[in-house]
């Protein structure tokens, strides 16, 4: 196995783990064997229940719950619960949904780490956007309708600065929002005064993988309204691939 080099002798150490967007089935076997070997196990809320379920039945679970607008824990107070847990020599998971390097701030966490000298590792996950729209039946690049994809936060981000919204106004172009349902007037206004057609297709896939799935479609315009039937965790998709959800979806629920 593979680490960073920067290691100090009988201290613990931490498997950054994306647990995948929803349906356990889609957690990698890598995660799924670390989670197994974990002795202390870090977790926000969007881990399901059924991965929680795959813990040693010994490992200390500590539930550290991001919610939108609300962090049952401070981010800097989570980054010293993994600095203390393994400089008490403990093998530690830190266990977010999807992937941790999209959108989770799972290199922030890292970076603390690798100031105190902490060994760790890094398990990808299934982002929401892949493994959401797959769900879905939304491909996420297509011949006939998109060329590129890109994902962009619905947070302000860090430093008040806003979005190039010229550069995401494209019609063949499709657009993944995390974390937007608040900001839906706002991505509409911005999109189509920055020349993106308001008849452009789009959907709101609520609870992605997970059999409380739904998925609304609707036209850019109409985004906002879609936005107020539709409750977090939730990813809004601009562009005209969504067309392809009444053809292509295939995802049963119970």
């Amino acid at each position: 196995m593979t680490t960073n080099h920067k290691c100090i002798p009988n201290q613990g150490f931490v498997s950054l783990v994306g647990a995948g967007p929803g349906d356990p089935d889609l957690l990698t076997v890598k995660g799924y064997r670390v989670i197994q070997q974990a002795e202390v196990v870090v977790y926000d809320r969007l881990v399901s229940e059924d991965i929680l379920a795959l813990a040693n039945p010994n490992a200390e679970m500590i539930y550290v719950g991001k919610k939108l607008d609300f962090h049952c824990v401070p981010q800097d107070q989570i980054n010293q619960i993994l600095v203390e847990k393994a400089l008490e020599g403990k093998r530690v998971v830190r266990l977010k949904g999807g992937d941790s390097f999209i959108f989770g701030r799972g290199g922030e966490e890292l970076e603390t780490l690798a100031e105190r000298s902490i060994a760790y590792e890094v398990v990808p996950g299934i982002t929401a956007a892949a493994g959401a729209t797959a769900y879905a039946g939304i491909p996420l690049t297509h011949r006939d309708y998109a060329q590129s994809v890109q994902f962009i936060t619905g947070h302000v981000q860090k430093d008040g600065r806003e979005i190039e919204w010229s550069s995401l106004a494209q019609s063949n172009n499709t657009l993944v929002f995390y974390m937007g349902l608040k900001q839906s007037s706002h991505i509409t206004r911005q999109l189509t005064a920055h020349g993106l057609d308001a008849d452009i297709a789009c959907a709101i896939i609520e609870n992605g993988t997970r059999k409380e799935q739904r998925v609304f479609r609707g036209k850019l315009s109409e985004l906002p309204t879609m936005a107020l039937q539709a409750q977090s965790p939730a990813l809004i998709v601009v562009g005209n691939v969504t067309q392809l959800h009444e053809k292509l979806h295939w995802f049963k629920q119970d």
